[in-house]
C-alpha cells in the first residue's frame, strides 16, 4: 500500500467526492466506495417509500428495490455538501415515476455522518 493509499480522508473530502458522483446520479458507486460495513439508513418514520436498513449489504438491497420500481425519472438535482464536524448535508429535489405510488416530487435533506473516512449513517428528512 502507498502512503496515499494509507490517508483516510476527511468528512470534507468524502463530501466532495460524494457530490462529484451524485452529481453524476451514481449513488451505488458512491455506498461501494464509502459505505461502511456497519453503515444505518434511516428514513422518517411511517415513510411509504423507504424505511430502515442496517448494514452495507441491506442498505444496498434497499436501494436496490426502490430503484428497480422506478419507471420514469423526469428530473433530479442534488446540492452541494455542507460540511460540519464528522457530518454533511445536501438537498436533493427529485420528480420521479415509482411504483406502487405513481408520480412523486420529494424534497429531502440527506444526512451522512462519516467516521474514519466512511459512510456510518445516512438519513433522509422529507
Amino acid at each position: 500500500m502507498t502512503k496515499e493509499q494509507q490517508k483516510v480522508m476527511t468528512t470534507r473530502e468524502v463530501a466532495a467526492r460524494f457530490h462529484e458522483l451524485a452529481q453524476q446520479e451514481k449513488w451505488f458507486e458512491i455506498q461501494d466506495e464509502f459505505f461502511a460495513e456497519n453503515v444505518k439508513s434511516i428514513d422518517p418514520p411511517g415513510s411509504p417509500y423507504f424505511g430502515y436498513a442496517e448494514g452495507r449489504a441491506a442498505v444496498r438491497k434497499k436501494g436496490e428495490e426502490f430503484v428497480s420500481r422506478i419507471t420514469a425519472l423526469h428530473s433530479a438535482f442534488t446540492t452541494e455538501p455542507l460540511v460540519a464536524a464528522n457530518h454533511f448535508a445536501v438537498g436533493r429535489t427529485i420528480d420521479i415515476t415509482v411504483q406502487p405510488h405513481g408520480r412523486i416530487q420529494m424534497n429531502q435533506i440527506m444526512l451522512y455522518e462519516v467516521k474514519d473516512g466512511r459512510i456510518v449513517l445516512e438519513q433522509f428528512f422529507y
